[in-house]
């Protein structure tokens, strides 16, 4: 009896090892394909997600640029002031102080700036707006800080720093007033950015502004402000600290952890989280960090992206893939084990019973399974829908915002057109009536006959100003060509008259009628040739030629000018956002973009060029029939 127990002992291991050895390798194959499936379902949603973090990244940008950018003009606006002026020459002067001081003031509370203030050349303050106030900059020595050191005549230096006065943190601006090549002093502005972080709070992602030491200067996230995204070595901490830039700020890394880089900008990362975030967006777990340099500035743009509900699906998928395969395997399994059991018939009819109840059943789970991640597909699918029906709000809201832009910078201008009907009514009417009680009956026919045309040319201005503020339906529609130049060129007379400008029309048949929104092509035309006239702002003889004729099913348009032309390295880049020839803080540089955009909705094209005899020439095809623009 002892010896059969020996001898059966062995043969039980060689019967688990041959058990355990198919079902080892099923599970090491059913991890493979999981592992597989889940990379490839992760990549491709990352692509889509990509862009779409490309996009969020564009508008934190503009929303960023758009808030600096409304304070970048009022460091040269400072050295425009007489008194200013006088005191950098005449520091001592105590009245011309007390006027500095109060001019400065005035002007802070004016455009709402933290502090406005000024600097002599030693890095002084020698004039501020908070002259009066306990904690006023006059007689600090500034000289210490980045933006005395770096500001230049003509050039805008920009820092961000906690004040060592108040402490209060600011964006500060400021640029070297001279007069010739001799620098007199520095003016200051101190802006405030607690609003645009305010609105970043309230956005569906965290987003982030580092400086160039890595430290986050603005954030969605209240916990992570004056946190660093990596560990600040000694040199940082040294020139942080002789700026005085954080004052006592411990400037701890925040916990971000790079886990792969897909390119110089993005990158895969793992947030810790944070305990001050308001729970509008997770700060905790996988995130698609997109980053941008910001112009003019050694700073950094970091937008994050929660990538947690494309793990969960990537891992469903892995899941799904894992069990097909073992249910596969299981299928082989069951097909061997007929074969090998095909002379026992009646056990072999009770296995592959129990194998169907058990495929049966694991059919309807991954039934249940699927249909659920099926419903959850439909649901990603209406989402994103709803996004792109967002997006294309956006721009039509974007294109509605040029044009209320081109309505401010027409205002100044339609104000005079309107003040002078408005005094010749005043003087009219009150003649009239010193005549009526003279009697004098014709003088007061006369005066009120006067009155009729001025009241039709206001209506006729403030009917074709309400024709063009109100947004566009964006629905094509038949209209003439000529009667668009028409309008656009009654809203831009004041400009014209002021150059003077002279315009040259020439319509091919006298007159075309075009297919397109007349509204949007109105504000195409008023920003092309509100273009012409500012390029060929100084010059003597400045003339404008608009000509058209058909090619085909569809219009060309010329505008053409005689200013100085548009550069040749440039005529690649002049539809580009935010790409601009302008002096900074006078455009944006949206207005050719969004004027392209419209034209390509039409189903044409717009392109830039230069005349072979000078000036710059735009060009423009538009359809003429439905059928074209389709």
């Amino acid at each position: 009896m002892a010896e059969e127990a020996q001898s059966t002992a062995p043969k039980r291991r060689r019967f688990r090892l041959a058990a355990i050895m198919p079902l080892a390798g099923a599970l090491s194959i059913a991890a493979v394909v999981a592992f597989v499936a889940y990379r490839v379902a992760f990549e491709l949603s990352l692509s889509t997600t990509r862009a779409s973090a490309g996009h969020r990244l564009d508008l934190y940008a503009a929303s960023f640029e758009r808030e600096i950018g409304k304070y970048a003009s009022y460091p040269y606006v400072m050295g425009l002031d007489g008194t200013v002026l006088a005191l950098l020459n005449s520091p001592a002067d105590s009245m011309l102080r007390y006027r500095a001081d109060s001019y400065l003031e005035a002007l802070n509370d004016r455009i709402g700036t933290l502090d406005v203030f000024l600097l002599d050349k030693t890095g002084r303050v020698i004039a501020s707006s908070n002259w009066n106030r306990w904690d006023s900059f006059v007689g600090r020595d500034l000289s210490y800080r980045p933006y005395y050191q770096d500001a230049g005549v003509g050039r805008v230096s920009r820092f961000y720093g906690i004040g060592t006065t108040n402490r209060q943190p600011g964006y500060f601006l400021a640029t070297a007033i001279a007069r010739g090549h001799d620098t007199l002093g520095i003016g200051v502005v101190k802006v405030s950015l607690d609003q645009l972080e305010r609105s970043w709070a309230s956005a569906e992602s965290p987003a982030i502004l580092s400086d160039e030491h890595g430290v986050v200067v603005l954030s969605s996230v209240p916990a992570w402000k004056y946190g660093t995204l990596v560990a600040l070595d000694e040199k940082a901490r040294r020139e942080i600290a002789e700026a005085q830039q954080y004052n006592d700020r411990s400037l701890a890394p925040i916990g971000l952890s790079t886990l792969r880089n897909l390119d110089g900008s993005t990158r895969i990362v793992r947030l810790p989280g944070a305990g001050g975030a308001d729970g509008s967006f997770s700060t905790q777990g996988l995130f698609l960090a997109e980053s941008r340099a910001m112009p003019e500035t050694p700073w950094t743009l970091t937008v994050f992206t929660d990538l947690s509900e494309m793990d969960d699906l990537s891992r469903l998928w892995a899941a799904l893939a894992g069990l097909g395969s073992l249910l596969c395997l299981g299928l082989l399994a069951v097909y061997r084990q007929r074969r090998q059991h095909l002379r026992e018939i009646l056990a072999a009819r009770a296995a592959l019973q129990r194998a169907h109840d058990h495929l049966e059943s694991e059919v309807v789970d991954r039934t249940a399974a699927l249909s659920s991640t099926n419903e959850r597909l439909r649901r990603e699918v209406e989402e994103r829908e709803r996004a792109e029906r967002t997006l294309r709000d956006a721009q039509s809201g974007l294109i509605q915002a040029g044009k209320l832009a081109s309505l401010g910078q027409l205002s100044a201008g339609i104000a005079h057109e309107l003040n002078q009907p408005l005094a010749a009514l005043v003087t009219l009417s009150g003649n009239a009536v010193k005549f009526l009680e003279r009697g004098e009956l014709d003088t007061v026919r006369s005066n009120l006959e006067r009155i009729r045309p001025l009241v039709q040319r206001m209506g006729h201005l403030t009917g074709e100003l309400k024709t063009f503020a109100r947004k566009s339906s964006g629905e094509p529609q038949r209209v003439g060509l000529r009667k668009v130049i028409d309008d656009v060129l009654f809203l831009l007379d004041h400009r014209l008259v002021r150059g003077p400008v002279t315009v040259t029309i020439s319509i091919g048949g006298g007159d075309i009628d075009l297919w397109c929104d007349p509204n949007r092509f109105e504000q195409v035309l008023l920003n092309l040739i509100g273009n012409a006239i500012d390029a060929m702002e100084g010059r003597n003889d400045q003339r404008i030629v608009l000509s058209a004729k058909r090619e085909g099913d569809c219009a060309r348009i010329d505008i053409r000018d005689n200013g100085p032309g548009l550069p040749p390295e440039r005529l690649d880049h002049m539809f580009e956002p935010f790409f601009t020839t302008k002096a900074p803080g006078v455009g944006l540089g949206l207005g050719l973009t969004i004027s392209a955009g419209i034209i390509r909705d039409f189903g044409g094209e717009l392109v830039a060029s230069n005349a072979e005899d000078g000036g710059a020439v735009f060009s423009m095809t538009v359809p003429t029939d439905a059928g074209e623009a389709t």
